[in-house]
C-alpha cells in the first residue's frame, strides 16, 4: 500500500512561520510523504531547505526530477522548478522560467496530488495572500482526500485561508499549525474516520466577512 501524501502550501513570512511550526510538530519516522510549496521569488537564491531543516524532525530535501518520494521526508522544489507529484509516488519538477505558474504553484502541486495520490492524500493551505491553493484543495477533496486550512488570522482582506474555506467543496479541519499537525499525525496513524465524523468548528470568521 502506498504511503499517505501530505501536500502543504503557504506564502509570505507568516506562511513560512506556519510551515516551520507544522513541520516541527511532525514526528521522526513519520509514515507519510510530505510535499511543500512556499511562494518564493524565482530570481533570488532560496535558503528554504536550510531554514526548515533547522527545526523539522524529519529530513527536508530539495526534490530531484523523477525521484521516488520516500515516507518520512519533506520535499521542496527550487523557486523556478515547481514541485508536483507524478504517478507511482515519483516526483516531477515543472520548470517555469517565464513565470507561467506565478502565484499558482500550490494549485499545481495539489492538482497533481489529486490526480496521482489515490485516496490517501491530505491537502493543507497555510497563511498567504490571494487564493492559490483553493482550486487544488477542492480537487483533493473530490478525489477522496482530506483538506485542512489554517484558521484565518483576521486580516482585513481575504487571503489563502479565507479563500480556501469559501471555495467550493468544504474543508475537513480549520485550526492552527499545532492542531493541523496533530490531526495529520492521527490520520496517517489511524485513518480519517474520526476527523470526518466531527465537522470543523470555527466561530470567528465566515465567508464574506471583513
Amino acid at each position: 500500500m502506498d504511503p499517505w501524501t501530505v501536500a502543504i502550501g503557504s506564502s509570505g513570512g507568516r506562511g513560512l512561520d506556519d510551515l516551520t511550526a507544522l513541520l516541527t510538530d511532525l514526528p521522526p519516522l513519520f509514515a507519510a510523504v510530505v510535499l511543500v510549496v512556499l511562494h518564493r521569488p524565482p530570481d533570488r537564491i532560496s535558503h528554504l531547505q536550510a531554514v526548515l531543516a533547522r527545526t523539522a524532525r524529519i529530513p527536508v530535501v530539495v526534490a530531484l526530477q523523477g525521484e521516488h518520494f520516500e515516507a518520512g521526508t519533506a520535499y521542496i522544489g527550487d523557486p523556478d522548478d515547481h514541485l508536483i507529484l507524478g504517478a507511482r509516488t515519483f516526483g516531477a519538477l515543472v520548470n517555469d522560467p517565464t513565470g507561467q505558474y506565478r502565484n499558482r504553484t500550490i494549485d499545481l502541486l495539489f492538482h497533481s496530488v489529486a490526480q496521482h495520490g489515490g485516496e490517501r492524500i491530505i491537502g493543507v493551505v497555510l497563511s498567504g495572500a490571494l487564493d492559490d491553493g483553493s482550486r487544488g484543495l477542492a480537487a483533493i477533496r473530490r478525489a477522496g482526500g482530506i483538506t485542512m486550512v489554517m484558521a484565518p488570522s483576521g486580516w482585513v482582506w481575504q487571503g489563502m485561508p479565507e479563500n480556501a474555506i469559501a471555495y467550493d467543496g468544504g474543508v475537513d479541519l480549520i485550526g492552527d499549525s499545532r492542531e493541523i499537525a496533530r490531526a495529520i499525525v492521527e490520520i496517517v496513524r489511524d485513518g480519517p474516520a474520526r476527523l470526518r465524523a466531527e465537522p470543523p468548528v470555527f466561530p470567528f470568521w465566515r465567508p464574506g466577512e471583513a
